[in-house]
């Protein structure tokens, strides 16, 4: 269960670096923290190309990913303590 455990570890710590590699990769829709650092010169604010979209969907596939390892390390937790 340690080696389970160790590869769910790496794999939350990869995919948080990657998630928030991603998130930070989003434009900006205005009004927020992305207008304050210059992110709300943009004239098309609601349309959304297809690299946008591609965008989305890794995301929210590797926040499943993210939270699916998370949960998972929580379940061998409780039901597999360590015993040292």
């Amino acid at each position: 269960m340690t080696a389970l455990r160790y590869i769910l570890q790496g794999l939350l710590a990869v995919t948080s670096l990657i998630l928030t590699l991603l998130i930070l990769m989003h434009k900006g829709r205005g009004g927020g923290l992305s207008d304050m650092f210059g992110g709300g010169m943009s004239s098309s604010m609601g349309s959304s190309g297809v690299a946008e979209r591609n965008l989305n969907r890794f995301t929210v596939a590797t926040g499943l990913v993210w939270g699916t390892a998370i949960v998972l390390l929580n379940l061998l937790t409780r039901f597999f303590p360590t015993t040292s």
